[in-house]
């Protein structure tokens, strides 16, 4: 199965370390973030998993759910978490999915056979409250994941979903952003009360409309 972007999420039930879920409905109203590791007890994912247990105020503030996936059981995934909180100073605070079948893994298209017939790599997908699919993203099994970038994304999709705006090159959470080609220049007037510069009849910048 191709997921592609504005393609709904698969549902799936699965059991995690923090009981049975069923997806969407674990979503419930929220944005979601749901990301794949390789194997438990690995030096690049137990960095990752302390991270973003460090982030957790940063995913309470985008009404964002965190939950992780590898294909070893949530037994594993329970005594790993106690190697994250010595080695990284934080212990899980959301869900890691046990996937030892592989069904959650092959559902997402979350193993390549190039790179592992068994393992998954470092899939991430950010879904809508809507559960539709609005990013997703690969990494090698030998490169961490940058969350400070998955935060700026995830920043610049709840903008665009709010607004009629589109964010530029290396945009940063309270800079100017790109007033969207489908809002006409008196519409953008009502829209941008703060106004907006003409760089060229294509591109126009406005204040970030939420700050």
């Amino acid at each position: 199965m191709t997921l592609q972007l504005g393609d709904i999420a698969p549902d799936f039930t699965a059991d995690t370390t923090q009981g049975e879920i069923r997806f969407h409905e674990w979503l419930g109203d929220s944005w979601g973030i749901l990301f794949s590791h390789p194997a438990d007890f690995t030096p690049v994912c137990t960095t990752e998993l302390g991270e973003v247990a460090r982030l957790k105020p940063e995913w309470d503030k985008r009404n964002t759910k965190v939950i992780g996936l590898s294909v070893d059981s949530v037994s594993d995934h329970k005594e790993w978490a106690q190697d994250i909180q010595e080695t990284q100073g934080h212990g899980l605070n959301f869900p890691m999915i046990g996937d030892p079948d592989r069904k959650i893994a092959s559902l997402y298209g979350m193993i390549h056979p190039n790179s592992g017939s068994t393992l998954t790599v470092r899939s991430l997908f950010i879904i809508g409250p809507d559960k539709k699919i609005k990013l997703f993203i690969t990494y090698p099994a030998s490169t961490g994941r940058n969350f400070a970038e998955i935060l700026r994304v995830l920043d610049s999709l709840q903008l665009s979903s709010t607004y009629s705006v589109a964010t530029p090159v290396n945009w940063q959470e309270g800079q100017d952003v790109i007033i969207s080609n489908t809002v006409s220049d008196e519409e953008a007037k009502e829209k941008f009360p703060k106004g907006f510069k003409t760089i060229k009849p294509y591109l126009r910048l406005t204040p970030q409309p939420n700050k």
